[in-house]
Parts: C-alpha cells; structure tokens; sequence
C-alpha cells in the first residue's frame, strides 16, 4: 500500500516521496540503439498479430529485458505465450544482441 515511499531512494525527498520524473541515470547510447531497433522489430512483428485481431505494445527495456504489452484478441488466448516466446522474443534475441528476454506486463 505505501511502495511509493521509499526512503533509500536517492530521488526521494524528505518524505520519501520518489519523484517520477526524476531520471537517476540517462540511457547508454548502446541502450539507445537497441532500443531503437527493439522498436523497429516491434513494428515488424506488429502486422502479424494485428493480422488475428492481437497487438503489441512496447512499454520499455531495462537490462536487456524488453517488457511488452499484449492487447486484443491476445489477451486470454492459449497461445500468447508461445507468441511471446517463440515468436517476439526469438526475433528479438536474434537481431538484437542486448536483448537477454522478453516479458509480459
């Protein structure tokens, strides 16, 4: 109920409030790129799932893991985890280097 106090947090403020905009450290321009071609991937797979009524969603990308949203008809479809895994993440994983794996949020 209280996880939003953190009074550890270096961008805490005297009440431990974290505030959200505060940035503690800018992405790598290595963090950049592969993001940007995360993205780029993103919009390659896109059309397929769109293609039986699904989407994806790319939310962001932290230590090499890619957290992605699921939408549409893949929300509470059987085979969403395979997509995921087989399809998303495989494509990932060999195009981008830094991508250790692919999440659902």
């Amino acid at each position: 109920m209280f996880g939003f106090y953190k009074k550890d947090d270096p961008a805490a403020d005297e009440a431990g409030q974290v505030d959200a905009g505060a940035d503690t450290a800018a992405p790598s321009n290595e963090d950049a790129q592969a993001f940007e071609e995360v993205t780029r991937i993103i919009a390659e797979i896109r059309p397929f799932l769109q293609a039986d009524g699904g989407d994806v969603e790319l939310l962001k990308m932290e230590d090499g893991i890619v957290f992605v949203r699921l939408v549409g008809s893949c929300v509470g479809c059987p085979s969403s985890l395979m997509t995921l895994k087989h399809g998303v993440e495989a494509r990932l994983k060999e195009s981008v280097p830094a991508v250790k794996s692919v999440e659902m949020v």
